[in-house]
């Protein structure tokens, strides 16, 4: 195409000489011209249109062009196309290669938590073991314990002047030395705290006391020792305040009787002897505290050794034995079962069963009008 153009070119700048014929070889494809020429208005002959020439060697070469161009597009598609082949096929093997890899780290993971799940299950199932041999261990043990100082308790109260008949089968009569012979049994600590106590104030003949466990008791209990609360709307905490600890709290001053068993029920309560304190200036009347002659809860005259206050209140109510004895039994009661709830009493569940109704029957009393002399 530029090989034709120069040509052009160059015979545009050089014209031909006028009145002489040029021959020219006429190429394929094109028609043989006339072989007379034109002439001019001067009677001149005028050769063969250069221009038309050109223009038919420009379109032949552009055709060859166009040819060559779509065969070389042709090649370069049909290598294109190849090479996507290729690339499939190898991202086609990639693919299952992931898929293959993918499956064998789920297989894994599946088997590394089936084996992590299986020693955790191991774990725990000796772990309980565990604990319940501690526990049980810790039982023995207590009750080792409670054995040792009930008899440390027997062998001190035993004394010369004042023998012990249990340590001295031989004191006793033949038909009691006998039953015990035959049904013998070991007490409890606080049992034989009790008779040590009683035996310091006033030797008493030995009786012994026969127990049996009442089933429903133990059972509202039970249930209540699987999950302790201090909520009064189960069972066994609602027969308890029905029985006990609403009676033992019934003073005759009824609001304050309130205000108390709420304190006692909340940990709130104190109670301090009033022999080395000074009367405070309360907040309240002179007469709703009462006085070291008159008790604030039952308001009778008596003599009143110790005195009360309700949380941070600032005052203080002066109560008489016998209200201190019915509050002090209430608070023990309480503390004990919190003591079950925070995990702080190891012992079997008869023994604590039995601890429990002992502090019942201290409230029982007290709510009676029996208390210790002491107070």
């Amino acid at each position: 195409m530029l090989r034709g153009q120069v040509s052009l070119e160059e015979e545009s700048q050089n014209p031909p000489t006028v009145g002489h014929w040029k021959t020219l070889m006429p190429s394929k494809g094109d028609k043989e011209e006339p072989e007379g020429g034109c002439q001019d208005a001067g009677g001149v002959h005028v050769p063969q249109s250069m221009e038309q020439l050109n223009v038919s060697r420009l379109r032949s070469s552009s055709v060859e062009i166009r040819e060559k161009g779509s065969e070389f597009l042709r090649d370069e598609l049909h290598k294109a196309q190849k090479e996507l082949k290729l690339k499939d096929k190898e991202c086609e093997r990639l693919s299952k290669v992931r898929e293959q890899l993918e499956q064998e780290l789920e297989e894994l993971t599946a088997s590394l938590f089936e084996e992590a799940h299986k020693m955790v299950r191991e774990a725990n199932t000796k772990q309980a073991a565990a604990e319940k041999q501690l526990r049980e261990a810790r039982g023995k043990i207590d009750m080792l314990q409670a054995e040792v100082t009930a008899l440390k308790t027997l062998v001190i109260t035993s004394t010369p002047s004042s023998p012990n008949r249990e340590l001295h089968p031989q004191l006793q009569s033949p038909s009691k030395a006998g039953f015990r012979k035959g049904h013998g049994r070991n007490k409890s600590t606080s049992s034989a705290m009790v008779s040590a106590a009683s035996q310091n104030v006033a030797p008493e003949p030995v009786s012994r006391e026969c127990r049996e466990v009442d089933s429903i008791l133990f059972a509202e209990f039970q249930a209540w020792k699987e999950s302790p609360t201090l909520d009064k709307s189960c069972s066994f905490l609602d027969r308890i305040y029905r029985e006990d600890v609403g009676p033992c709290l019934d003073f005759t001053k009824q609001e304050l009787s309130e205000l108390v068993r709420v304190a006692v029920e909340q940990n709130t309560l104190t109670i301090e002897p009033v022999a080395s304190q000074t009367v405070p200036v309360g907040k309240v009347a002179a007469e709703d505290c009462g006085g070291p002659k008159k008790c604030a809860l039952s308001g009778l005259p008596r003599t009143c050794k110790h005195r009360i206050m309700l949380g941070d209140s600032g005052n203080y109510y002066y109560i008489s034995p016998s209200c201190r004895a019915r509050i002090t039994a209430v608070c023990n009661f309480f503390t004990y079962i919190r003591y079950i709830q925070q995990g702080l009493v190891r012992q079997d569940v008869e023994l604590m069963y039995w601890e429990v109704m002992r502090l019942r029957r201290e409230m029982s009393l007290a709510k009676l009008g029996f208390y210790p002399s002491e107070m």
